[in-house]
């Protein structure tokens, strides 16, 4: 795999879709050596279950241990650390990563309890656990969700979890976004495999889960970040640590020049998504046939973007899904609606896309 490719692939099988994305990046050649020290950094920064939007989902933790298993990597921890105010072995329990340790003998390390060594950051000296350190080859497991003050968390945010509580202080009273961008000049990002299962639409915590069934992994942090504020309607000017990060050389942040890669596309489950939390709100302004959760998760992720106001100018409701091909309407979103009046295509079509859509119509 490449650094400037994004490999996607849609469904509902976690572990059989990451391990066809390990597969696909020849991930057990990007490793290299039998014996390195790989680390598998998920997002537990509370203890919710996967389904609340919050977390990574375990079953990604097990298709990688997996597959590294069976390529003959044995040297394997988890490792993370929970947000100042929560205790990361609840996290282990409650999200089930105590189980996925024990049933695959694989080291669980709380970073919570870890010493950590300072380290020059592109000139910010900062605490990083020495445990993340000692690791090899790091594998970073960020959910794609939105936050209350960084407006996005993904990759790059996601190695928060990786210095001292006293540090994520620091990093509050810095304002987030610098010291982020810096965390990530030694920080491991050598393979990143994104949960975008359903990811929150608004809050680090969990809460409006939009399901979305999509798994997308990447090698640069700073372009993954960028696809996935693309896919949340998000301009790379809302999340200033992303510009940061690629000032600091970091990785690359413009998707022209990226390859995507789909390994199949979103399929649709025949039953209409549920929404919740402030997702369902959005919903009354839908009328859904047949879509697919990525396609839906997309249109939801752009009307979160505007205001109220502004939606109820549009001829509503937005049509969206299978059930509409071939059919003539007013305003629909995804090449199912065609031969719609106004419509964007795409299978999906991005957040982004659809938000520059709805806002010019």
């Amino acid at each position: 795999m490449e650094k400037n490719e994004i490999l996607i692939i849609h469904g509902k099988n976690i572990i059989e879709m990451t391990k066809a994305l390990a597969e696909k990046a020849k991930l057990s050649e990007l490793i290299g050596k039998k014996d390195k020290r790989i680390g598998i950094k998920p997002n537990l920064v509370v203890a919710s279950p996967a389904k609340n939007g919050a977390t990574t989902h375990p079953e990604i933790a097990a298709g990688l241990i997996e597959y590294l298993q069976e390529n003959g990597f044995t040297n394997i921890a988890i490792l993370e650390g929970s947000w100042v105010g929560a205790r990361t072995a609840d996290a282990f329990q409650r999200c089930g990563y105590s189980d996925i340790a024990h049933g695959y003998q694989v080291d669980l390390i709380d970073l919570q309890k870890d010493t950590t060594r300072k380290c020059d950051c592109a000139g910010m000296d900062i605490d990083i656990c020495h445990a993340a350190l000692a690791v090899d080859f790091m594998i970073n497991l960020p959910v794609m969700k939105g936050h209350c003050q960084t407006v996005l968390t993904c990759a790059l945010k996601n190695n928060k979890g990786v210095i001292s509580n006293s540090e994520k202080r620091h990093f509050h009273a810095m304002g987030l976004h610098r010291p982020i961008a810096h965390l990530n000049t030694v920080a491991k990002n050598d393979f990143i495999l994104v949960d975008a299962i359903c990811g929150d639409l608004d809050f680090e915590e969990g809460g409006n889960p939009i399901q979305n069934d999509m798994l997308f992994a990447a090698r640069d942090p700073v372009l993954c970040d960028s696809f996935a504020a693309s896919r949340m309607g998000i301009s790379l000017e809302e999340v200033p640590y992303i510009g940061y990060a690629e000032k600091l050389g970091v990785g690359k942040s413009d998707l022209k020049k990226a390859s995507m890669i789909h390994l199949n596309e979103g399929k649709s489950s025949g039953s209409a998504p549920k929404p919740e939390g402030r997702a369902k709100g959005l919903s009354t302004y839908i009328r859904e046939d047949s879509s697919c959760s990525a396609c839906y998760a997309s249109l939801i992720r752009a009307l979160s973007r505007m205001d109220s106001r502004t939606i109820k100018k549009l001829p509503l409701p937005i049509c969206i899904g299978q059930g509409f091909s071939g059919k003539n309407g007013a305003l629909g979103v995804g090449r199912c609606t065609a031969n719609f009046s106004d419509t964007v295509g795409g299978c999906p079509p991005s957040a982004n896309d659809i938000l520059t859509f709805l806002e010019n119509l």
